[in-house]
Parts: C-alpha cells; structure tokens; sequence
C-alpha cells in the first residue's frame, strides 16, 4: 500500500513518534520515509485542505493507484467497494440506461471524490464512474471511509461541501443536454476537461459520443467544425485547446454558470470562515 503526505506531515512523524530511547519506532519510520518520498505527490485538493496529521492519518489508510483510461471505478447498482479521492486524470459520471445508452452527469478531477453515496450511508450508486483522461487516486475502502469520516469532521466537511458543488454541475449539465446543440454542449465539456487535465488529452470520438449522449458520426462532424474554426486541434485521438477565449464564447451558457455558482458558493465560505475565525480571535484576546 502506497500513502502520499507532505514533507511538512513526515516531520510531523519523524517530532511526535520517538520511543523512550529516542528512536522511532519501525512502524514511524517506514510512515516517515513514505512521507518523505511522496511529498510532491497530493494534488487533490480535498486532501490538500485537511491538516498536515488528519491528511497523514487518513492517507496511511489508503492506496495510491493508476487509473488508466476506461477505468471504472464504480458500476451503477452495484456495492462501492472502493472510494477515490482523484489525483490527476479525470472521471465521468455516466447515467446509464437499460438499452446500454449512457450520458455523462457530472466530471471529476484533482478537485473531487467518487463514492458520494457512501457519505449519506448507502452502498450503491445509480451512476457509473469511469476515468475518461487516464491519471491516479487515492483509494480507500468503504469501511476505513466510514471510521474516517467519524473520526475526522473537516473530511466529512470538505466532502459535503464538494457533494454539493457536484450537484450544481449535474443539474446544469441535464439542463444542457436537453436544451443546447451538441456544438455548444461540446465546447461546455472541452472546457470542463481542460480546466482539470491541461491544454492536451487523449479522447476517442467513440468515448466522447458516450459522454455527450450521441452519435460517433455527429461527434466526428462537430469537432471538425471546431478544428475548422481554430479552438481545437484533434488528431490520432488527441484533443489540444488551442483557443480557450474562443472555445468560451463557443460553449453554451452552463460553463460559465457552473463556474460563476461555484465561485459565489466558495466565496460565501471564506466569509463566514474569516468571521468565524475572528470571533474566536477576538474571544481570546
């Protein structure tokens, strides 16, 4: 098992594990040097906004894996064996219907989680999570995830909070696909991908006709048109965004109202964060 933490968390080790004799103990130092080798290596930023020791504590109970592409990581009406805090890559949240047609609802990057049922008690979940972009995770198990979401209230927090960011972003996205061309809709996902992995990805028409809901022949068309246009380059199943300001007034209206509700939503956070940290500042003065 692979856990990743901070320099600043296998200090944390190496200062409050030493025995009597003042060595540490063989269990800290296998933490402390795991700590140490993976220090550059979180990028999620759930776990980034945990403390230096509730991020390590909950790391050593998790895996560090490789999720190439197509990987599912959770399969609609099955039990979730398994959460994933994603690393780098991206995922999508697929609805799936009983003739084999799937939608994408949602995307997950180094932002998000993929297991949110498991937060509210439940053991399955109505839509499947597959890596579109190939990257890593951080995965845990269901039961170690439910002892650390009781043991840890900010996980719980920060989770609750991106549970409901992921909300924001199925509801505009059902809203999209009924409502926008699949031009638009394609300019929407493009940018949402971007903001997660970078400027160049790998993408199969095939995969991209799952997620947006329609037919190859239509995707085929309609990335042609953006190439045509000089946003996109897409060759041997490799998308580069080539002109993200023009790719933006391409999209439809639900990327900027995602973004705009997200930055509204955080900003309101902050807030009362701030208040809440002077009031006790203030109390203890």
């Amino acid at each position: 098992m692979i856990a990743a933490v901070s320099l600043a968390t296998a200090r944390c080790v190496l200062a409050l594990l030493p025995n009597q004799t003042g060595t540490i103990p063989r269990d800290g130092m296998a933490r402390a040097k795991i700590a140490e080798r993976s220090a550059q290596t979180i990028h999620n930023t759930l776990l980034l906004g945990l403390s230096a020791d509730e991020r390590l504590e909950i790391c050593a109970r998790m895996e560090m894996v490789d999720l190439p592409a197509r990987t599912i990581l959770n399969e609609a009406g099955e039990r979730i064996e398994f959460a994933y805090f994603i690393n780098s890559g991206c995922a999508s949240i697929l609805k799936v219907m009983s003739d084999g047609k799937s939608v994408e609802v949602g995307l997950a990057g180094c932002e998000g989680f993929v297991g949110s049922p498991l937060l509210a008690g439940y053991r399955t979940s109505p839509t499947q999570a597959v890596m579109h972009v190939a990257g890593s995770g951080f995965r845990i198990g269901e039961r170690d995830l439910r002892i650390a979401l009781e043991e840890f209230p900010c996980l719980l927090s920060n989770l609750e909070r991106y549970n409901q960011e992921l909300n924001i972003q199925t509801m505009q996205t059902a809203a999209c696909n009924r409502l926008h061309e699949v031009e638009c809709r394609l300019g929407r996902w493009l940018l949402m991908t971007q903001d997660r992995v970078g400027d160049s990805f790998a993408l199969t028409q095939d995969f991209l006709a799952h997620m947006l809901g329609t037919r190859r022949a239509t995707v085929t068309i309609t990335a042609g048109m953006l190439q045509k246009a000089g946003l996109i380059t897409y060759k041997r199943g490799q998308v580069r965004i080539k002109n993200r300001p023009g790719l933006e007034i391409n999209a439809c209206e639900c990327y900027s109202a995602i973004q705009r509700h997200l930055a509204a939503w955080r900003a309101e956070f902050r807030d009362d964060f701030n208040g809440k940290y002077a009031l006790r500042s203030s109390a203890n003065s």
